[in-house]
């Protein structure tokens, strides 16, 4: 098949962690075409992106830019989408994902691919709030209602926030790892980074097959004291939990998330929610994506890939 002839997959988000891992295995099974959106182009990772051999289009993810967006989805077969992180009280993330969507539409995309996150306001009854998953559930709604083909994927949570957000301190001679869940509560892990792009790759291979699905990416379900006795391990670094799953516990560690009282609703609400009803829905089968990728990181795997020893990181775009 030559290039031309490749179906060209539009990747927004492109230089996310998600969408990263998606450009690249697109690029790397020789199946597809993809032309990559980004915000700016001589960013290093939109750079990197275009070194792989992805088309790069320079078009924020932001509201009024409807025609800027079908001219980057014309020609594309298919979509990736996934809407960029929205720090509440700011309430754009659900008319985002929708002018997404209409605009793929518009342009003629057969298939779309959306990130998407559980509806935690419809499922705890308004008790719990987490925007960050209950925009995304609605523009999973709203995409169900537009005529085009169209699946979601479902991230558990990512490792790399231990990494990022909630790094870990020095206390003495040992690390502490504030974490936002109890000690012994065993919630589902990811790695966006490594395993999103396989299960993208399969559902554009085989769109018929997954039209209507809503698949969980999976990389371990463990919990915050298990993550602990494996960083010992595997590091041979002295290292214990602390609690950062109450506000108290929060505020303690990160005391500069104080600041934005919305943000501390959102993170108790989220953590709260997957404690008390469950990350996934039980609907869900959440081995389904190891299957299909069993080289999909664990936490011990991501700890050895990554050589992370308790430093802080940024992950870019």
């Amino acid at each position: 098949m030559s290039i031309d002839n490749k179906p060209l997959i539009a990747v927004t988000g492109a230089t996310s962690k998600q969408g990263r891992s998606v450009v690249a295995t697109l690029l790397a099974s020789q199946r597809f075409r993809v032309r990559a959106f980004t915000r700016r182009k001589d960013s290093p990772e939109a750079l990197r992106l275009a070194k792989l051999g992805a088309e790069i289009a320079t078009v924020p993810l932001e509201l009024g830019r409807q025609k800027d967006l079908v001219a980057a989805f014309k020609g594309a077969a298919g979509a990736f989408l996934m809407t960029p992180p929205i720090a509440p009280p700011e309430t754009s993330e659900a008319p985002l994902g929708r002018q997404l969507a209409d605009a793929a539409v518009e342009a003629g995309v057969k298939h779309i691919v959306f990130s998407t996150l559980e509806n935690v306001d419809k499922i705890t009854g308004g008790t719990k709030y987490a925007p960050h998953f209950t925009d995304k559930a609605r523009v999973a709604d709203y995409i169900r209602g537009l005529p085009v083909s169209h699946s979601f994927i479902m991230l558990a949570f990512f490792y790399t926030n231990l990494l990022e957000y909630y790094a870990p301190r020095m206390e003495g001679d040992t690390l502490l790892l504030p974490i936002y869940l109890p000690e012994d509560f065993a919630a589902p892990f990811v790695d966006p980074l490594t395993a999103t792009g396989p299960v993208v790759l399969e559902i554009f291979s085989h769109p018929e097959r997954y039209n209507g699905k809503t698949l969980p990416i999976v990389g371990d379900i463990i919990s915050p004291r298990e993550m602990v006795e494996t960083f010992q391990r595997v590091t041979g670094r002295k290292a214990e939990y602390r609690n950062a799953f109450t506000r108290e516990g929060l505020l303690t560690y990160f005391p500069e998330f104080a600041a934005n009282e919305f943000l501390v609703r959102e993170i108790l609400g989220m953590v709260e929610y997957a404690v008390e009803y469950g990350y996934f829905g039980k609907e869900h089968d959440l081995e389904w994506s190891r299957r299909l990728a069993p080289e999909t990181l664990n936490w011990e795997q991501f700890l050895r890939t990554s050589g992370w020893r308790g430093d802080k990181r940024s992950f870019g775009g």
